[in-house]
């Protein structure tokens, strides 16, 4: 299985473009050891040429570009892009498909309460009809249940429900439902091995510590250091957890909970332009270099 990080920061990116941040600033001016990076989406192929899009970020084409394998090399118009497998509703993880609108019909996987967002609250579906049929919608179920994406056939996935928060668009804001959000597991039939992907992620319970269990690479949610972070930094007054992140430090934060896996790989994803973990000579990123948890990157390469 192969897994191509094509973005790893949170909603807005890094630098993010309106914020004077510590970081942001930072970053900018070249006083912060970090790397700039676009908003969360991978890509999963278990061949190298055919891939599946896991979230359609915003940073799309430049994502791309910064890619070869799903450059058109093929034919005239051409794209190696198979499909896109929706995470969620979240602005940042599908507004790419409207810069994917030139090469319609585009296939696309995601729960019923995430495809009724995007045909109502912010109609994405609709919308794109107008470009040669638009999007193909093939529901997700919620059972656990193991289905194949013909493109990826020795990929075995499962949706996994998640605790998180629905987008301020949808009806279940505040009040969130199973499919609002989802991870995935993912098996490779060949080698056997498996990545539990889950960048939105509210609170690990028995029944997503089952499956994390089950995985040799976890991909999780890293949005924010604390829960009150936006707070401190005062750029925001919601906490993660309203927010439907779970933050890396306190009692009962990811850094505690990771303790469960010791022999998982441990890499963090959907990284929040606040979160000091992006600086890499910080206290926060030498602690989880200490505790054997990696911090995703553009461009990062996963190979199960």
């Amino acid at each position: 299985m192969h897994i191509r990080v094509l973005g790893s920061a949170a909603g807005g990116g890094f630098p993010q473009w309106n914020c004077n941040c510590r970081q942001c600033a930072g970053l900018r001016g070249g006083s912060l050891r970090a790397q700039r990076r676009t908003q969360s989406s991978i890509a999963l192929s278990d061949d190298g040429v055919n891939w599946l899009l896991c979230n359609a970020s915003p940073d799309i084409r430049a994502q791309i570009d910064g890619f070869a394998p799903l450059q058109p090399a093929r034919r005239l118009r051409d794209t190696a892009i198979a499909g896109v497998l929706l995470m969620d509703s979240q602005i940042d993880h599908c507004t790419g498909l409207l810069s994917l609108r030139e090469g319609c019909p585009h296939t696309v996987w995601c729960t019923a309460r995430v495809h009724e967002d995007l045909s109502s609250g912010f109609p994405l579906f609709p919308m794109l009809e107008h470009w040669n049929g638009g999007l193909q919608w093939q529901p997700v179920d919620l059972d656990r249940e193991p289905f194949h994406i013909a493109a990826c056939e020795h990929l075995r996935l499962r949706a996994i429900p998640l605790v998180s928060n629905a987008p301020p668009y949808s009806p279940n804001r505040g009040n969130p439902q199973p499919g609002d959000t989802i991870g995935l597991f993912i098996e490779d039939q060949r080698s056997g091995a498996a990545l539990f992907y889950a960048p939105g992620l509210g609170q690990i319970d028995d029944d997503v510590a089952h499956w994390m269990t089950r995985a040799d690479c976890l991909l999780l949610d890293g949005t924010l250091w604390r829960d009150d972070e936006m707070r401190v930094c005062g750029v925001g007054q919601s906490l993660g957890s309203e927010m439907g992140h779970l933050p890396q430090s306190g009692p009962g934060g990811m850094l505690e909970r990771l303790e469960d896996f010791p022999r998982q790989r441990k890499v963090l994803i959907h990284i929040n332009n606040t979160n000091p973990i992006l600086d890499e000579d910080s206290a926060e990123r030498a602690l989880l270099e200490r505790r054997g948890i990696e911090v995703a990157y553009d461009g990062m390469d996963i190979v199960l």
